[in-house]
């Protein structure tokens, strides 16, 4: 009986001890991140730089940066705490932020933001790919397609999650892949190689395509959110990111595959693929239409986006296909859509606000003059930004990172905006040097198959390969985007 996706990324159960005594930990943790962040703004609220509501949003974001790099609460309630703080310090009429009656109101909007819409969409189109089986049949075929060698299938598997991961969670990409890789798996003993290569390629190549599409990972539509907010805007569409980030994942994935390749051999290995195969049992005519409709609205969709400046259609407005067209085919129900991750969402939202906050009161502005970058050329910039965030993602969310270090970064590069905050969104997709920097790295750290030095040797490579790759091109692209 093969072996699910659930069944092979389910780690180790902990005691009812052991849960009680993180959850009593939990109220203590949260007091102290507040008091070190009412103490940090109590110390600087003497500076004569900082405006009253300059302190206040200093206190969120210290507060929200303290809250997202211990998981004292779960990331996305840190985002809808932030909209909170936003509303109840900065947004009370003739205060010291807010004018007039509405003015609050500015820090809700960002639920409507078009990027949001944007990853509603990617959501629907992956939930419908995943409930008529396109996912697993594209993989499946892929896989066949490239034999039983050891080195194809090890090829194959990492094409299908990179391709796969342009246009849907990486996340749910790896679990989905696990359940395709698991018949492979079962061949190899428990220490093999090749076993190590397989889970090591999965993981790492959900992680390399989040530089591929603007839709692929959070960090990239913070980037583009926050550029699209200046003055004036600076607007990525998906065709211009898609040139600018896709080349560089596959050089990446590539040395990727070619290093797995020669530090796990097994030269000798021929995997027998009739078992990775999809199910025999013929499908019935109506789940022949339901593959018939999603395959088309993938295609469409993908399409629309790629060709947006040329017909003109809004990135956003285009994410709006799927749920309407799976929704009203029966391709997807209700309790379907009620089940997506909207919790990525909401986390954005929250990252999205806070940068609002961070940058209209001026703050960003201060952050900005306290650090000794100014000297730099706006590529040092890029590189230093970029390493910097993949440092810190591989200890805390990615997303997270993004949220805190996309505001900051803007202000830095008057001029070069567009390069440094999209250097910020390609570092953040280069952290996987842990089990806990990546959902992906802890599904396959989970397996019981990898030691932490497998996961560390990859993601040491990628954090050094990533972002020198991904911002040299990004600077060779720079003209395609302005």
């Amino acid at each position: 009986m093969a072996t699910s996706a659930k069944q092979i990324s389910q780690p180790p159960r902990s005691s009812p001890r052991d849960s009680i005594s993180s959850h009593a930990r939990r109220p203590v943790l949260f007091g102290i991140c507040l008091v070190i962040a009412l103490i940090v703004a109590a110390w600087l609220r003497p500076d004569q730089s900082l405006s009253p509501a300059a302190v206040r949003a200093l206190f969120i974001l210290v507060l929200a940066v303290l809250l997202w790099a211990t998981e004292v609460i779960p990331a996305f309630a840190v985002g809808l705490l932030v909209i909170a703080l936003n509303v109840a310090l900065l947004g009370r009429p003739q205060g010291v932020f807010a004018q007039h009656d509405k003015d609050w109101e500015q820090f809700v909007e960002v639920f409507g933001h078009p990027l949001i819409w944007l990853f509603f969409g990617g959501f629907v189109l992956a939930a419908g790919m995943e409930k008529c089986g396109l996912d697993r049949r594209l993989a499946t075929r892929l896989l066949r397609g490239f034999g039983g060698r050891y080195e194809n299938v090890l090829m194959a598997l990492m094409m299908a999650t990179f391709l796969l991961s342009l246009c849907m969670s990486g996340t749910a990409t790896t679990a989905m892949m696990l359940a395709v890789a698991s018949p492979l798996l079962r061949q190899c003993d428990a220490d093999s190689n090749a076993a190590k290569a397989l889970l090591l390629g999965i993981a790492a190549a959900s992680i390399v395509a989040g530089l591929g599409s603007l839709f692929s990972t959070p960090p990239n539509a913070i980037a583009a959110a926050a550029l699209s907010s200046l003055d004036p805007p600076q607007v990525i569409t998906v065709l211009q990111w898609s040139m600018i980030g896709f080349p560089p994942a596959v050089v990446i994935s590539i040395v990727l595959w070619k290093f797995l390749c020669w530090m796990y051999p097994e030269p000798d290995r021929v995997f027998q693929l009739e078992t990775a195969s999809a199910d025999a049992k013929s499908p019935r005519l109506a789940d022949k239409l339901r593959f018939v409709v999603v395959l088309a609205t993938l295609i469409t969709t993908v399409g629309l986006w790629l060709s947006s400046s040329w017909h003109g259609i809004p990135a956003a407005a285009v994410a709006l296909l799927p749920p309407v067209v799976f929704t009203s085919t029966g391709v997807l129900s209700a309790k379907d859509i009620r089940g997506l991750n909207y919790d990525v969402l909401f986390l954005m939202a929250g990252g999205l606000a806070l940068g609002h906050a961070v940058t209209a009161t001026g703050l960003s502005h201060w952050i900005v003059s306290q650090l000794p970058l100014g000297s730099l050329s706006p590529l040092l910039l890029a590189f230093v930004m970029a390493y910097a965030t993949t440092a810190l993602a591989n200890f805390m969310s990615a997303t997270a990172t993004a949220n805190i270090l996309v505001p900051l970064a803007i202000p830095i590069a008057v001029g070069a905006e567009t390069l440094v905050a999209i250097a910020v969104a390609f570092g953040a997709s280069c952290g996987m040097c842990l089990p806990v920097s990546s959902p992906s790295n802890a599904m396959v750290y989970s397996t019981g198959r990898l030691q932490i030095r497998d996961i560390v040797r990859v993601g040491m490579l990628v954090g050094v390969l990533c972002p020198l790759i991904s911002v040299a091109w990004l600077w060779i692209c720079l003209d395609l985007i302005r």
